[in-house]
């Protein structure tokens, strides 16, 4: 009978211990995610939510109109996730899913964790353009040339090399040069759906100019930060910088004072040959 007794005890014990081990769905102290957002610039996709967990963790799950759930960010603690390669059809439109969880459970065995929905995000539309930047640029007689270099975003071709900016948008991409007189408030724009600019320009002048790129199918979003403000100077003490005309100019002055300085010459030594000649013939007497 003791036996028996001690026997339905550890039964008894060993139930109330599973009991409150036993996984539940509907643990007070799990929070879902509030506060979600999509914060992208050149298709370097990051998804942050609110709050902080306790006790539990996240895990996101992300899938397009034309793609099938994917994870990531399986059980973590963190309240943002780098979703970049998740999403690399540009013109896709995704939704994510924020799930909290127990950590070190396999959920799969129990009630599906509570989770949160985010807001639809589409890239090609709504990801933003980050600073464009000027490769080089050049003036030369009345000509400034401008080339303009392509933001790059993460995503890669099957050789490795990142795919550029101009590679997703293609003829979508618009650069537009703000440019003007240095020291002059009066200001010009020109627009290209290439990477150079070529302006004319006053001859003999400073230009400072900016680059800023615009999604043209976009009625948000639609421009780019602007790039840094950058100057030409054509006023440099080496000859190689001198127009090709101030240089012919130079030449031509030099060579005059080298000819004047010979003529001078040759009239210097007759004058001083007829002085001779003369002073010799005053001194001769008049009966010779």
């Amino acid at each position: 009978m003791a036996a028996a007794a001690a026997s339905g005890s550890q039964a008894l014990l060993l139930s109330a211990l599973l009991f409150l081990l036993r996984p539940s769905s509907g643990n007070s102290d799990i929070q879902t995610a509030v506060n979600i957002t999509w914060s992208s610039i050149n298709f370097k996709t990051i998804l942050e939510w609110q709050p902080k967990p306790t006790d539990y963790v996240y895990t996101v799950e992300v899938d397009g109109r034309l793609s099938d759930w994917k994870r990531t960010c399986i059980q973590s603690a963190q309240t943002e996730c780098d979703v970049t390669y998740l999403m690399e059809n540009a013109r896709d439109t995704y939704t994510a899913r924020i799930l909290s969880e127990v950590p070190l459970r396999d959920n799969g065995d129990f009630d599906d964790p509570p989770y949160s929905v985010s807001p639809p995000f589409m890239p090609y539309a709504q990801t933003l353009i980050g600073r464009p930047a000027i490769r080089r640029f050049e003036q030369t007689h009345d000509v400034l040339r401008v080339v303009v270099e392509d933001p790059l975003t993460p995503y890669r071709f099957v050789n490795s090399s990142f795919k550029s900016m101009r590679d997703i948008f293609i003829d979508d991409l618009e650069y537009t040069l703000h440019y003007w007189k240095d020291k002059s408030t009066g200001r010009k724009e020109v627009r290209t759906r290439s990477n150079e600019f070529k302006v004319s320009i006053d001859k003999g002048k400073n230009y400072c100019f900016y680059v800023q790129a615009t999604i043209l199918s976009r009625s948000e979003n639609r421009k780019s930060e602007k790039s840094f403000d950058r100057c030409t100077s054509i006023d440099r003490d080496s000859l190689d910088d001198f127009e090709a005309e101030g240089i012919i100019a130079i030449g031509a002055v030099a060579v005059g004072v080298f000819v004047l300085f010979i003529i001078s010459c040759v009239v210097f030594y007759k004058c001083k040959k007829l002085k001779a000649a003369a002073k010799q013939k005053e001194n001769v007497p008049l009966n010779a």
